[in-house]
């Protein structure tokens, strides 16, 4: 008797199945993303059969009696990515890298493959992109050239794994996911199904055998992965490289770490010959600033666990337009809307005849309410066109009502502020105890004589006009 064939409509976006076609996805909203799919219930290859096999013999064991060789994990020698990982790579772990196509995903995988077949750790690197010809022409600009690094151009999870087994690397890398394809799975490359189970015999390849798996993924026009979101949750590691291509800056952000904290972050710079860790962002992002020009205000941003001291610069001029524009770049456009408001209500000072240009210098991009006073700072003193104070600093959330709310973290970014020779600053009447306490713990009990503490916005624009 033959198999009963089935058809479903399965959802190019996010992967929700349905068993009839409809415009719009049900689970994601995006429209005509559903496609026809006929199976039938045979079962699905999910890889090829490994010498390790931990289903036939796994057996329950007590925590107390499971023991390890302190071994676990792989430093990089590589701060702006150890860091992050918790400590280096965890033999096991599977790790997954996102990030917009040309954002150096790949140029700084490769890097993390000089450094572990630099200490003797074998590496394959599997590109479903490019041939053995084109990632030798990308070491050779990186000067990677190590006789542990083996190089292999094919997008089948079976034979990719056939051969891992073979070499018994330290570490197998996937680039890219969305280039994969298993056997048995009758979906197209890169469709949800073919990503979800090439991962799942990636996942299971990498538990057996204790061999490191980084996957390399694009991201979708939202931001967000492309495939079923249940990849990040098979995962052990996901990282997003972020940063605009039209800057050097780049940001690796931890989104999911079993092994360490979700709260660190790399900062790199995109040189010639690839991603550079930055040892000083402050520094960084501050070395061409001029004082001197009205509408420019440093802010101390948290990046992770790291203070970063970044330029917000404003410009306003009258509109000739109905209405008038409001552009933000390396900002929440909806907050700026929304400080422009408060301006207007609660310091009485119009904006509503005027383009407003809003500006985070260097590529970074500020997503923490802490930078609200400094921006509204920024906005002032170009509207008066009244250049701030040398070496002012503000710091503080803005509610509605026009009040400074105190913001989390005060003491690390008064430090890094003071490193990098800021003297004088307005900060949250509500952050007064702990800027105490910072002052006395590190012997900068002159430093209270050059801090503003104001309650509301209006005392802070009346302290710089």
């Amino acid at each position: 008797m033959s198999a009963k064939v089935r058809t479903k409509y399965i959802c190019s976006n996010c992967g929700a199945e349905t068993l009839k076609w409809m415009g719009r996805c049900p689970q994601c909203g995006e429209w005509n993303t559903l496609e026809e799919r006929v199976e039938t219930p045979a079962p699905k290859s999910m890889g090829p059969s490994l010498s390790v096999n931990l289903q036939g013999n796994a057996k329950p064991q007590k925590l107390s009696a499971i023991h390890f060789n302190g071994d676990k994990r792989i430093l990089l020698h590589m701060k702006e990515v150890d860091r992050p990982l918790g400590g280096g790579i965890v033999k096991g772990s599977v790790i997954l890298w996102g990030g917009e196509p040309g954002i150096g995903k790949s140029t700084l995988i490769l890097q993390i493959c000089h450094a572990m077949a630099s200490q003797g750790e074998g590496v394959l690197y599997c590109s479903g992109e490019e041939s053995e010809i084109q990632v030798k022409i990308r070491a050779e600009r990186l000067h990677v050239n190590d006789e542990n690094c083996y190089i292999y151009a094919g997008s089948s999870i079976d034979s990719i794994l056939k051969e891992a087994e073979t070499l018994k690397p330290s570490m197998l890398v996937i680039d890219s996911i969305q280039t994969m394809y298993i056997s048995g799975v009758d979906s197209p490359m890169g469709s949800p199904a073919q990503i979800r189970d090439c991962t799942s015999a990636l996942v299971r390849f990498a538990k057996q055998t204790n061999i490191s798996v980084m996957i390399v993924g694009h991201v979708t026009k939202e931001g967000n992965l492309a495939g079923p979101r249940i990849l990040e949750h098979m995962v052990d590691v996901v990282f997003y490289l972020e940063g605009d291509r039209s800057y050097q800056f780049r940001v690796l952000r931890t989104v999911k770490n079993r092994f360490g904290s979700t709260a660190e972050s790399g900062l790199f710079v995109m040189e010639g010959n690839g991603l550079k860790g930055i040892e000083d962002p402050s520094r960084y992002m501050l070395r061409n600033r001029s004082d001197s020009a009205p509408g420019s205000m440093v802010v101390a941003c948290m990046e992770g666990l790291r203070p970063v001291l970044v330029e917000i610069q404003a410009l306003t001029v009258h509109s000739v337009l109905a209405i008038p524009r409001r552009i933000a770049a390396g900002c929440d456009y909806n907050r700026m809307i929304i400080l422009l408001a408060v301006l207007e209500k609660r310091a009485r000072i119009p904006f509503s005849s005027d383009d407003v240009y809003l500006n985070v210098a260097g590529g970074f991009r500020v997503k923490e309410t802490a930078a609200d006073l400094g921006i509204t700072l920024a906005l002032v003193s170009v509207k008066k066109d009244i250049p701030l104070p040398r070496g002012l600093m503000a710091l503080g959330e803005i509610g509605l009502t026009g009040e400074v709310m105190p913001v989390s973290k005060i003491g690390p970014r008064l430090k890094e502020a003071v490193k990098m020779k800021f003297s004088r600053f307005i900060l949250p009447e509500g952050n007064r105890e702990e800027v105490t306490d910072f002052c006395k713990s590190s012997g900068l009990t002159a430093f209270m004589d050059s801090v503003v503490f104001v309650k509301h916005l209006s005392e802070a624009v009346e302290y710089i006009l």
